[in-house]
């Protein structure tokens, strides 16, 4: 009895140890890697589902304004931190980190020759955003090198929460996605839109690959990665996206042929593929999943049924990734069968592309037919939207991404060095738009940069593209360690084996896999201006840049003994943090500037960044005062908001309008002038001049203003049908 009443408080069993296994201080560290992987996916997840209410672009301000400040904010800090606590070591990454800024400072500097210069306002604060998460990155790895797997993970856990949410709007619409009837059977939530939902799918895919087939860890976690990826197929399939499917074959392809994990790989895979598969299946046999139009108790009683069907799955799937889990431990390969059974699956995937261009060849048009058919359909504006929006479009070719693309290079050319400024593709390309539908973005990231920027922006671009390809290939190279790493590893050459740096390679490739998915899929599409998809791609991407050789990490320096008895002030109060501030400023001036710096550039930013959606704020107070009957107030705020937002057109529309409701017909009419001085480019100013003007019943000055604006959107509906009106008269 005495044994069994001291035997919780023993070191084997008491609180302490409970907290000891906790932080993996028991077990080589795998606690604080866990802590950071959670810490970070976390962190993501809230920047997703915060920005990501409807079809988010770099315009929506409710969604992004308060993200990009603490993204910046959080990106400075981390970079000061990294500079004060990391050891000296080379400036890994820094070329590329130069070149983005460099980017980011010609996106300020379009806001001058902008079409549209408030939307070049608010794609500055955007790449100001991607800036701060892609130095993070690099600090993050010059910090805490060691937790590269914490960054795999965070990705994983990213993905799969993600996907996991979008299932379970089709499980329970009348929950979660009530308005799904409106947005089409495919996966859009918490997106909004179809392609972003498979995308987050495709980026966790090679992670999770790669947790299932590494050779640490234990087994009940890899054989998780199993319904891991079942779960990240559904998603991505249930989607209907092309592009993003195109993507995540290509960086599973690249993953694999990098990646000495093959066998255990496509095992891992083929068992979650085949699982998710079965499940896709049976939902497409479902008209309540995978039908636009659908009644909302007619999604839910498919989408109970299809949860049941999931979860049977996942259990099932579970099952086998244990046996594959323990099986794979247990087996043993030789390295030379391990090398032939390799060198099969990759002749295999060789054989691909030859048993494809048989195919072709047998066919009716010829190869070279099939091929130039195949190519008209993808990149002919005439197709339009033919492949639909069910499943059958996974195999179609037609869409209307040619018709932005097309649109795209007409924009570039006709401003080639600078282009129309950031964010102005939307407004510029509407002169070339042969029907109603209006784009905000270009759908590539590569003509969008082209349009917006020009030659300028594309050769910014390459050398950023460039920069960083160096800084990963130098992480990820086999270079030789130095004597000082492998002697901290107990070894004395480079002869010897060293794991370590084996296991940290394969998930730094894994990290690069994530970075190509993400980059072939924005040079289809816009997922660049959706901060929950770019952030996650751009603190891997930086952390492949700042990590530097791997057999030369960074790290933090040592920490000096603290005097306590010998007149210092302890470190960890207040005083003791001014005194180590004022320290390190005598002792190092220069870096004590840097780092004011660069908090001082931070906080302009945020403040440049929060201006834009104060400027919205104070329209909507104008409108709400303007609807009370108290026009002075009204007035005062929309002066307001032209105060905060110079650049924007809405606070002189609604001047206009209050100076109109009061009967000052000639402040009125100066006002949607000074509009159309402010952004003479843009055609909602000319049509909101010449709409006044009809009113004013000068159809003169109307006509005028409804030709120029159709200059600038010769297919705009309204302006089409004032202008018949003004013309009749």
């Amino acid at each position: 009895m005495a044994s069994l009443a001291t035997r919780p408080s023993s070191p084997r069993f008491g609180p302490r140890r409970w907290a000891a296994l906790a932080l993996g201080r028991a077990r080589g560290g795998a606690g604080p890697d866990a802590v950071l992987g959670l810490t970070l996916a976390a962190a993501l997840c809230v920047l997703t589902f915060v920005t990501s209410g409807g079809a988010t672009d770099g315009t929506n301000l409710a969604a992004n304004t308060w993200a990009q400040i603490v993204l910046v904010l959080l990106g400075a800090g981390l970079v000061i931190a990294a500079a004060r606590v990391c050891a000296r070591g080379r400036a890994w990454g820094g070329a590329a980190l130069g070149c983005f800024g460099a980017l980011a400072a010609l996106t300020l500097l379009s806001i001058s020759w902008s079409v549209q210069p408030d939307n070049s306002w608010l794609d500055a604060n955007l790449t100001l955003s991607y800036l701060a998460a892609f130095a993070g990155g690099i600090a993050l790895a010059r910090m805490v090198p060691e937790r590269w797997v914490a960054m795999v993970g965070a990705i994983a856990l990213l993905s799969l929460v993600v996907s996991g949410y979008a299932l379970l709007a089709k499980v329970f619409p009348a929950t979660i996605a009530p308005d799904q009837s409106v947005l089409g059977a495919r996966l859009s939530v918490p997106f909004g839109y179809w392609n972003a939902v498979g995308l987050m799918a495709a980026l966790g895919l090679p992670v999770c690959v790669w947790l299932g087939a590494r050779r640490g860890g234990h087994p009940v976690l890899r054989a998780l990665s199993v319904p891991a990826i079942s779960v990240l197929v559904v998603a991505l399939l249930l989607s209907y996206s092309r592009g993003a499917l195109a993507a995540a074959v290509i960086g599973l392809g690249c993953w694999f042929v990098l990646v000495p994990l093959r066998l255990r790989g496509v095992l891992v895979l083929a068992l979650g593929a085949a699982g998710g598969g079965v499940a896709v299946l049976w939902a497409l046999g479902s008209p309540g999943l995978t039908s636009n139009g659908q009644s909302l108790p007619s999604q839910t009683a498919a989408g109970h049924a299809f949860g049941l069907v999931l979860v049977v799955m996942l259990v099932v799937l579970f099952a086998a990734g244990l046996a594959a889990a323990f099986g794979a431990d247990r087996a043993r390969v030789s390295e030379l069968h391990r090398r032939r059974i390799g060198g099969a699956l990759l002749a295999a995937l060789a054989c691909v592309p030859v048993v494809a261009v048989i195919a072709l060849s047998a066919s009716t048009r010829g190869f070279t037919g099939e091929i130039s058919h195949a190519w008209s359909q993808l990149t002919g504006t005439d197709v339009g939207a033919g492949a639909g929006t069910g499943a059958g479009r996974l195999l179609a070719a037609g869409n209307l991404h040619a018709t932005y693309w097309s649109e795209g290079v007409k924009v570039g050319e006709h401003a080639l060095l600078k282009g129309v400024g950031g964010l102005g593709y939307g407004t510029a390309s509407l002169r070339y738009s042969k029907n109603q539908d209006v784009a905000a973005h270009a759908h590539s990231f590569v003509i969008e940069t082209f349009a917006d920027f020009g030659l300028i922006g594309l050769a910014l671009t390459v050398a950023l593209l460039v920069a960083w390809a160096v800084a990963a290939a130098r992480a990820l190279g086999l270079r030789r360690p130095s004597l000082i790493w492998l002697r901290s590893r107990g070894r004395t050459s480079a002869g010897e084996p060293v794991p370590e740096r084996a296991g940290e390679r394969g998930g730094l490739l894994t990290l690069l896999a994530v970075v190509i998915v993400f980059g072939l899929h924005s040079a289809i599409d816009w997922t660049w201006f959706i901060p929950g998809l770019a952030v996650p791609a751009l603190v891997c991407a930086g952390w492949l840049a700042g990590r530097g050789p791997l057999g030369e990490p960074v790290g933090r320096k040592p920490r000096p003994d603290q005097e306590s008895a010998g007149g210092r002030v302890p470190a960890s109060s207040p005083r003791g943090w001014a005194a180590a501030a004022g320290r390190a400023f005598v002792a190092a001036p220069g870096q004590a500037a840097a780092f004011a710096a660069i908090a001082a550039i931070a906080l302009i930013g945020a403040w440049t960044i929060w201006q834009p959606l104060r400027s919205t704020e104070a329209d909507a107070a104008a409108l709400t005062a303007l609807s009370a009957g108290h026009p002075a107030s009204a007035l005062a705020d929309a002066r307001s908001a032209a105060a905060l937002d110079p650049l924007s057109p809405e606070p002189l529309i609604y001047e206009s309008t209050i100076y109109g409701s009061v009967g000052d017909t000639g402040a009125a009419l100066r006002a949607l002038e000074a509009d159309v001085a402010l952004q003479p480019d843009n055609y909602q100013t000319w049509f909101q001049l010449g709409s006044y003007e009809a009113q004013a019943r000068r159809p003169q000055q109307a006509l005028a203003a409804v030709h120029a604006a159709l200059r600038l959107f010769p297919y705009n509906f309204a302006a089409l049908h004032l202008l018949a009106t003004l013309s009749s008269a």
